[in-house]
């Protein structure tokens, strides 16, 4: 049984395959949404760089500016028309010539009501296997940033941002009922760190955690792993897709985090006379 609008909602974590063809990749993702809100859901969730492949070289190309560009405009218009909560994963924002790996978040008016721009770019090189340096193509953002969805407080980050529990405890201290990070991860790190890193940021902020990718397709140079799951505030896996094209609905009932912070109460017994992690600029 789904849980009850004042306790809960239903997401959807839309694991979509990627081609580069926007016009094809637009068309999936609003079929998608349509297809969520048909099976009960509150919130959809697209994958990072859902309009295009996740090629540094496609950044720039495959730039638009928000929110006048033509993918806002189709997340706004399935957002509206399906009475619906879209996080449009990410897409290459173009901004003052630069480009930003950027998430944006609609309501069911269609009005755009956030937007997180990446802090951490991605950089990996393990010899023979995945070199890749996001920086080559793109701008950090320096900003943490979160919505509402009705009661509940919700914050973002992309991808590699979830590499950094010091961005994730601040959310928490912002008292943010849920994380959301839209990400790619490649072959070489997703099997040893993607769930890993979905039950600890939640384990962390005792929040719930999503996590969702594109499905796995046939890539020339970065493959992603897949898997997009979701983690409640006990660390507990407790949706995980595989690498296929597929959509995950999960159910979400927030008494299960107000019931993880009062039996382990890790907020109050933080020692912040002797240790704290502080927010320097937003």
């Amino acid at each position: 049984m789904a849980p009850s609008k004042s306790s809960g909602f239903r997401v959807a974590c839309i694991q979509m395959s990627v081609v580069n063809d926007k016009a094809k990749n637009l068309a999936v993702a609003v079929t998608r949404i349509e297809q969520a809100k048909q099976n009960g859901c509150t919130l959809a969730i697209l994958p990072e760089c859902f309009n295009g492949l996740y090629e540094i070289d496609l950044f720039r190309k495959n730039a638009e500016v928000i929110p006048s560009g033509e993918t806002c405009k189709a997340l706004s218009q399935a957002a509206k028309s399906n009475q619906i909560y879209v996080v449009g994963g990410s897409i290459p924002e173009l901004y003052n010539d630069k480009v930003y790996n950027t998430c944006t978040v609609w309501d069911p008016n269609g009005k755009l009501i956030a937007t997180h721009r990446k802090v951490h770019l991605f950089e990996v090189n393990i010899p023979g296997k995945t070199c890749y340096r996001e920086v080559n193509g793109m701008t950090p953002g320096n900003t943490l940033n979160t919505f509402q969805l009705d009661r509940f407080k919700v914050g973002l980050g992309i991808c590699h941002d979830i590499r950094f529990p010091e961005m994730a405890e601040l959310y928490r201290k912002q008292e943010c009922d849920m994380l959301i990070y839209p990400g790619n991860f490649c072959m070489n790190l997703g099997p040893l760190h993607w769930s890993l890193l979905t039950r600890s940021r939640a384990l962390d902020t005792q929040t719930f955690v999503a996590f969702v990718s594109s499905a796995r397709v046939p890539h020339p140079t970065y493959i992603t792993y897949g898997h997009s799951q979701i983690a409640n505030p006990w660390g507990e896996v407790i949706g995980e897709a595989d690498e296929k094209d597929t959509d995950l609905y999960v159910d979400l009932d927030f008494s299960v985090r107000e019931n993880m912070r009062q039996q382990v109460p890790t907020e109050k017994q933080k020692r912040n006379d002797i240790y704290d992690v502080i927010l320097k600029k937003n």
